[in-house]
């Protein structure tokens, strides 16, 4: 079973649709909340700091990040990474983005749950990512059903890191708006268009995990797993 197969798009348009019209929206929220200025006039770094400041957070750095919207924190290093966007704006988008990424840290500090399961299975996922369309493939050609499966096997961490990320990355945003509301950072309107550009950016993680849940269905399909048959070529 190797070649175009037009199930695939069956299975995964959608959620590809869905991975595009997120992308859009966090796009044209990003750049909406980028046009309305914070009435503090500090800037996402800034702001990220009196945050780290506020949880009493001295061991986590912040420095800006090459790349459009490539924000992110890394627990190995402590380190919070923020797009020239973010670490330099002084607007609403800034103030979201900022708090989002500063949101990880604070769950870093504090232990929460999901964040350490996410962490420990990044590896798992990383080898299932690199790991799966070789095996399938590979036990496609040899017409070896086992490898398949393997391969699928493979593939299921994805998802798995994918639906456990989601908590994670809500967690984070609820946390940021809640955050900059009672530090004084942000009035209540300005909240309420902070909280536009954090649901829109949601969206993405959940259209990821849609997609990828949609895959492997549709590998599980493909190969007999449910449905059809494992020798239907």
């Amino acid at each position: 079973m190797i070649g175009f197969d037009p199930m695939y798009f069956l299975f995964v348009g959608p959620g590809m649709l869905l991975a595009l019209w997120a992308q859009y929206k966090v796009k044209s929220a990003f750049n909406s909340g980028h046009e309305i200025p914070v009435a503090s006039g500090l800037s996402g770094a800034q702001v990220a700091q009196k945050i780290l400041d506020a949880y009493s957070i001295k061991n986590v750095g912040i420095e800006e990040a090459d790349g459009f919207m490539g924000d992110h924190y890394d627990p190995k290093a402590k380190m919070l990474r923020l797009s020239h966007e973010v670490y330099s704006g002084r607007s609403i988008s800034s103030f979201g983005v900022a708090a989002h990424e500063v949101g990880h840290a604070i769950q870093d500090a504090e232990k929460y749950a999901p964040l350490v399961i996410r962490n420990g299975i990044v590896p798992l996922a990383s080898i299932g990512s690199n790991l799966s369309f070789f095996l399938m493939f590979i036990g496609a050609m040899l017409n070896y059903y086992n490898l398949i499966v393997l391969g699928i096997g493979a593939f299921s961490l994805i998802v798995i890191f994918q639906l456990i990320n989601l908590p994670v990355e809500f967690d984070a945003s609820n946390r940021a708006r809640a955050i900059l509301l009672k530090q004084g950072l942000v009035s209540p309107s300005e909240e309420k268009e902070v909280g536009k550009v954090l649901n829109a950016a949601a969206m993405t993680y959940v259209a990821a995990t849609i997609t990828s849940i949609m895959t492997l269905i549709y590998y599980a399909y493909r190969y007999g797993l449910i449905g059809g048959s494992k020798n239907d070529e």
